[in-house]
């Protein structure tokens, strides 16, 4: 059985990494003042947030068309694949899983498993790299999502913003009402919920140096209370200097764990807002 790996582009995945994988990867498309561009393809990180910063409006994000996903999986059918895991965004971010669901339906010639990472960004991507590893192997369908499974159920992310309002104008924050008001110097805690799968806020502090010191002892309990070591990921909206200065702090700390960096583009930096930070952490693949 020939199986193919899709992911979309807020995985934020190297194009060596999708090479190397055998990936196929979706563009997600993003609207600013009007005009539409494709992550990914046809925007830069820099030119987005230059971009959203003079915009008089929220830029929009939407599902790639139908269309394009039936033509995708077409092609993939007719390159000898029997089945396609197409790993995506959070349904609770996007309806796009919900979409693939209805058109996997539909199918004859090939089959669909739409797979719902319950996150984005670089944590999806790890999903999809390791999805891409097993099928290159001759893995089957079954232990393909069984490992994926065990990789997502130990997925965890701490988001620090510095300005609400992209998520709040985006409907995004589903317990906004416990963070917005006077919050001159607080830098609200996000995650997303164990059993909602909604970004929710879970603390605030009052400077960027607690919210790290905040992040890293909240992950700290979480590899103290693992028999597995994490592998940590640092992400940035448009703030690559304060990710490096982070990532080296972390560094120290956790001398042993792989620690790498990335991202928010476009389509998730829309809704977090320029100058977020993140940390996230799954099992580590390449160790366990």
């Amino acid at each position: 059985m020939k199986i193919a790996v899709v992911t979309d582009s807020s995985s934020y995945l190297t194009q060596e990494e999708i090479a190397k994988y055998d990936l196929h990867v979706v563009s997600i498309p993003i609207m600013i003042d009007g005009q539409i561009y494709h992550e990914g393809i046809d925007i830069t990180n820099a030119d987005f947030y230059r971009m959203m910063r003079h915009s008089s409006q929220l830029p929009k994000t939407s599902q790639p068309e139908v269309g394009q996903m039936e033509t995708l999986y077409d092609n993939l059918a007719a390159q000898g694949y029997d089945v396609v895991i197409s790993i995506h965004l959070a349904a609770t971010i996007s309806g796009f899983i919900n979409t693939l669901h209805t058109l996997a339906a539909t199918k004859t010639n090939i089959k669909i498993i739409p797979y719902d990472s319950r996150i984005t960004v670089r944590l999806m991507g790890y999903l999809a790299m390791e999805a891409g590893r097993m099928a290159q192997a001759g893995a089957d369908v079954d232990d393909i999502l069984a490992r994926l499974d065990d990789l997502r159920a130990t997925i965890d992310q701490n988001i620090i913003v510095n300005d609400l309002n992209n998520l709040v104008k985006g409907g995004r924050l589903s317990n906004a009402s416990a963070v917005i008001g006077s919050m001159l110097n607080i830098k609200p805690l996000l995650t997303f919920d164990d059993q909602s799968d909604e970004i929710v806020a879970y603390s605030k502090v009052r400077s960027i140096k607690r919210a790290y010191l905040k992040t890293e002892e909240r992950f700290a309990k979480a590899q103290a209370a693992a028999d597995f070591p994490y592998r940590l990921v640092v992400l940035d909206a448009n703030d690559p200097h304060e990710n490096d200065l982070w990532t080296q702090d972390l560094r120290t700390r956790f001398p042993d764990l792989t620690i790498e960096q990335s991202y928010f583009g476009p389509v998730i930096g829309t809704h977090l807002g320029e100058k977020a930070m993140a940390l996230g952490w799954i099992k580590d693949f390449a160790k366990v």
